[in-house]
């Protein structure tokens, strides 16, 4: 199924986020602010996380009546604060096109860029704060920290080809399942559902967001241009082993050429070589069997919500990853 099928019961939710998020974003008053956000507005994502805090909320919604407006605010903080994320990363990464568009550095410049992923925090912050909800803003911020600190993890481990499976799953954890978990949750804290379903929908959350950074890997390995909307082979380039490539040293019986190979980062016909090798050997199927084992641990944790379309939708969530390996 595609996302436009499993969205089509929270479309009007969305349509609804879709214009706060609008009015968030040119609330300035400043021409070039403006003109840049116009230019993000067009450059737009797929709204998962947005998709998450309300499939969640309404998932796990008890007797009560949910707050509506809360609801969309907390949703469109998370695509803030994600899209924020991005344009730092291409900043760290020097990434010159996403979502079929030149970057935001590339077309504006570092500078820009950096303030305006900072611009882009305010508002989310902002957002979660007109909530007036402590838990959920705490949520957040503590998802915020972790994310920063797994980019800063990976950096750090950029060149290291000791790197451990165990250790780039933390890095996943921390760098992308952070803000689906906080997703999860805020949605759940939403509803004011029981601790055990917060619990569930947390735990929905970091499984969905590891099996959704290990296809984006597999994806920047595998994928072309057209189909990812910016230039594949970036993680081979900065020098990050994702866990396609590790697999693939698990897998090879020539261990030293793919050493050779890792390390010419600046080599196209590296790159390719190592595209195919991937492709031929059994580390692919090894990345497709890690990423149905998240998805599936996703999927079990669903079991303690009662049984909606909601609840549904979240299980269709996590199978359209899996089917995004079939690319």
């Amino acid at each position: 199924m595609q996302l436009k099928g499993i969205y089509q019961l929270i479309k009007k939710e969305l349509i609804f986020a879709e214009e706060i998020l609008e009015k968030s974003l040119k609330g300035a008053t400043n021409k070039s602010i403006l003109e840049i956000s116009d230019y993000l507005l067009e450059a737009k994502g797929k709204r998962l996380r947005p998709a998450l805090v309300i499939f969640s909320a309404k998932a796990s919604q008890q007797s009560s009546p949910l707050n509506e407006r809360s609801m969309i605010s907390v949703a469109c903080a998370m695509e803030l604060i994600h899209t924020a994320s991005l344009i730092h990363d291409d900043v760290i990464d020097h990434a010159s096109l996403r979502h079929n568009k030149p970057t935001i550095n590339s077309k504006y410049g570092q500078d820009v860029s950096i303030a305006v992923g900072d611009y882009l925090y305010s508002i989310g912050f902002e957002l979660i704060s007109s909530c007036r909800n402590t838990d959920i803003l705490s949520c957040v911020s503590q998802a915020t920290k972790a994310m920063c600190e797994g980019e800063l993890i990976q950096v750090c481990e950029r060149d290291n080809l000791d790197l451990l499976k165990k250790r780039y799953i933390i890095i996943a954890k921390k760098k992308t399942a952070s803000l689906f978990v906080a997703s999860c949750q805020a949605g759940a804290m939403l509803s004011n559902s029981k601790v055990y379903i917060q619990h569930a929908l947390k735990g929905y959350g970091l499984n969905f967001g590891i099996a959704f950074q290990i296809i984006d890997d597999y994806l920047d390995l595998t994928g072309k241009t057209e189909d990812l909307g910016k230039s594949p082979g970036a993680d081979f380039k900065m020098g990050e082993l994702t866990l396609p490539i590790l697999n693939l040293l698990t897998q090879t019986k020539d261990r030293n050429r793919l050493m050779s190979l890792i390390k010419q980062q600046d080599s196209p016909e590296a790159f390719r070589e190592l595209k195919q090798r991937f492709i031929n050997s059994r580390a692919l199927l090894k990345t497709k069997e890690d990423v149905c084992f998240y998805a599936q641990e996703a999927k079990k944790e669903l079991n303690r919500l009662k049984d909606s379309c909601f609840k549904q939708s979240l299980f269709n969530l996590a199978d359209y990853l899996v089917n995004k390996m079939t690319i």
